[in-house]
């Protein structure tokens, strides 16, 4: 089988979409699938091109027996709206030039942005290919829900879109449970067309392991209580507040840690040096493999999103890391998430924006955030990475047979 997968983030870009279709796309070359994979030079999230890598029109390599063919784009930090539209569309029409050359059984092109499922759609019609369109964020909802764009013209346009392309798809993927009942309560998509494949674990690289001394010596807290948020630091992950909560929590050996950049981490750090935080320590992004290093030293892991109705069909892929390491969660998204979180008991939640709830747990857990071994057992056992990418495979299969 030969599979054609577009995607405008891969390593080595390290948020959650380049690691998802980087961990299936491995998989499926290990079950003898042919991968191409056409993406874009490595830039996110701050629009700079990543060291030993250029701009060019197109330029291949071989990524753990993954064809990767990267294309040229119009380079945007992760911020600003018009400049990411522009970005977008330049991936849109690139990778369907790029595609068009590309033998293949079957086309995958995922979001969030689902400009990409654009091209997908087309290279579907010039080679009489079947396409599925993997949903990793309702766009553009999201959009309206971090408070970048209101309802107008623009939105409307692209929700009409949005429909085009679920309706045209062979079959949709989403992440969540929640988003296959948004599109077929809400879009209208047939149940049978849907398929949910979670995000997952990857149980190889974030495992157990001891408390990383040399780091907390370095970073100065080897004596403190440390919730950590490692993470894009973007709109929708309302990291303000959390900030803003920290500086009432009074006790001393309570210290957050912030690790990574986005589009608000500018204005995060500013807001640090207004509020003259001195229990937080916020530092930059760090290469993918020493993530693991700075999840290992704290106590409780952070995950946080923007109080929206939007947010409550997300799967953040941090509690998925964290739950691997055997991390207490304390989580502010409600919805779907904090279901999976308190099913599973492998943390707390608390109201999104909630100050007096928010200080309330960290309370709680920095007294008591011991969680039982058998329920990090049993969140690997049920989102265990290879045995997703296997599930997606076969409906992907199933999809291409069928043509």
């Amino acid at each position: 089988m030969k599979l054609l997968f577009l995607t405008d983030n891969f390593p080595p870009e390290f948020n959650a979409p380049a690691t998802r279709t980087y961990e299936h796309c491995r998989e499926w070359v290990k079950a003898g699938v042919e991968v191409t994979v056409i993406t874009c030079v490595p830039n996110f999230p701050e629009g700079k091109v990543f060291k030993g890598y250029k701009n060019k029109w197109r330029q291949t390599e071989m990524v753990d027996g993954i064809k990767v063919i990267r294309v040229w784009t119009y380079i945007s930090a992760n911020k600003g709206f018009l400049k990411r539209i522009i970005d977008f569309l330049s991936f849109m029409v690139m990778s369907f030039w790029a595609g068009l050359f590309i033998k293949t059984d079957l086309i995958v092109a995922t979001s969030p942005q689902f400009f990409t499922a654009v091209s997908g759609r087309w290279l579907s019609f010039w080679k009489r290919k079947r396409w599925v369109m993997e949903v990793r964020d309702i766009w553009p909802e999201s959009i309206r829900a971090v408070g970048a764009m209101d309802r107008n013209l623009i939105i409307r346009f692209f929700e009409f879109l949005e429909l085009r392309m679920y309706k045209s798809t062979w079959k949709v993927i989403t992440v969540t449970d929640s988003f296959k009942e948004q599109l077929i309560n809400e879009r209208g998509i047939p149940s049978n067309k849907v398929e949910v494949v979670k995000n997952g674990i990857n149980a190889e690289m974030f495992k157990p392991m001891p408390k990383n001394k040399v780091l907390l010596s370095r970073l100065g807290l080897q004596d403190k209580f440390i919730l950590g948020y490692i993470g894009t630091h973007g709109m929708a992950h309302k990291l303000d507040f959390i900030l803003e909560a920290a500086s009432k929590v009074e006790n001393g050996t309570i210290h957050f840690l912030f690790l990574g950049t986005g589009a608000e981490k500018e204005n995060l750090v500013k807001l640090k040096e207004k509020l003259r935080l001195t229990n937080v320590t916020m530092l930059p992004p760090v290469a993918k493999e020493e993530v693991k290093e700075y999840i290992s030293i704290l106590d409780v892991g952070l995950v946080n999103l923007k109080k929206s109705n939007t947010f409550k069909s997300v799967l953040p892929s941090k509690i998925f890391e964290l739950s691997g390491m055997h991390k207490p969660i304390l989580i502010g998204v409600e919805g779907e998430a904090q279901k999976l979180v308190e099913d599973y008991g492998v943390g707390l939640a608390f109201e999104p924006e909630n100050e007096k709830d928010f200080i309330a747990k960290v309370e709680v857990m920095s007294k008591e955030n011991r969680i039982d071994e058998s329920s990090y057992t049993a969140i690997l056992k049920d989102f265990d990475r290879n045995a997703l990418a296997t599930k997606m495979l076969m409906f992907l299969k199933d999809s291409s047979q069928n043509a």
